[in-house]
């Protein structure tokens, strides 16, 4: 049986845009669907199947920041964002609200295709089992690598599937202190363009997550040098 197409929503205001990226998805093998603001993208993420969403800060009606925050108070829905500043504030912001990635315009569309693709094949990965193991605890710390889950004494904590990539990538080897490169090219493969920023946002919202249940040990950092797994004790930041 062929496996299912991957499904892309492409929200952005100009249909422009909306038609040279819908081209770019075509020719990879995927499907498009297309919003022209924030309200139709969640109609119609409630109405058909969606595994990726690119969205665009500047729409009307509901910008990109807002719709984020609804579809991630909904669920973990992979989403890419497309910047029209190459704003930092912006950046951040979008990936402390969920996002996975984000593209500043004018872009590249085999950019976006490229960067689309590697979340993806993030969502739909199954590590071997010689390397990782299909369950992943350390102290109070559970990952069901195959489920995609976190858990923390139990109670299970949703990330997105950029959160979890890094904290999977840090569980696997607790000893080992990744450099923000290092845990760039274990989500991208080398050569992608990701400011640190970006990875430091991703750390920052893991912290939040898990604080909130008590995990203010999750993720250790080394000044200098990165980031490790903490004790995961709960027993001190």
């Amino acid at each position: 049986m062929c496996p299912m197409p991957r499904t892309i929503l492409i929200a952005d205001d100009d249909p422009h845009i909306r038609q040279l990226l819908a081209f770019a998805f075509a020719k990879a093998g995927l499907d498009t669907i297309e919003a022209d603001d924030g309200e139709a993208v969640l109609d119609l993420v409630d109405r058909h199947r969606v595994d990726l969403v690119v969205l665009d800060i500047n729409m009307p009606r509901m910008d990109g920041l807002e719709t984020c925050r609804r579809l991630r108070a909904a669920g973990d829905l992979p989403i890419l964002f497309l910047s029209s500043r190459d704003d930092e504030i912006d950046r951040v912001l979008g990936i402390e609200l969920g996002a996975d990635d984000y593209v500043v315009k004018p872009f590249s569309p085999r950019e976006v295709v490229a960067r689309s693709m590697a979340i993806l094949r993030r969502a739909s990965a199954r590590p071997p089992e010689t390397d990782e193991g299909r369950r992943i605890e350390h102290g109070r710390l559970a990952l069901d690598i195959d489920g995609w889950r976190a858990s923390w004494a139990g109670a299970e904590i949703v990330l997105t599937v950029t959160e979890f990539s890094i904290l999977r990538t840090l569980a696997v080897m607790p000893a080992k202190v990744f450099s923000r490169d290092a845990i760039i090219d274990r989500l991208h493969g080398p050569g992608f363009a990701v400011t640190d920023r970006t990875i430091d946002s991703h750390i920052r919202n893991l912290r939040g997550k898990f604080a909130g249940v008590g995990g203010t040990d999750v993720i250790e950092t080394r000044p200098g040098v990165g980031y490790r797994l903490g004790s995961c004790t709960g027993a001190g930041a």
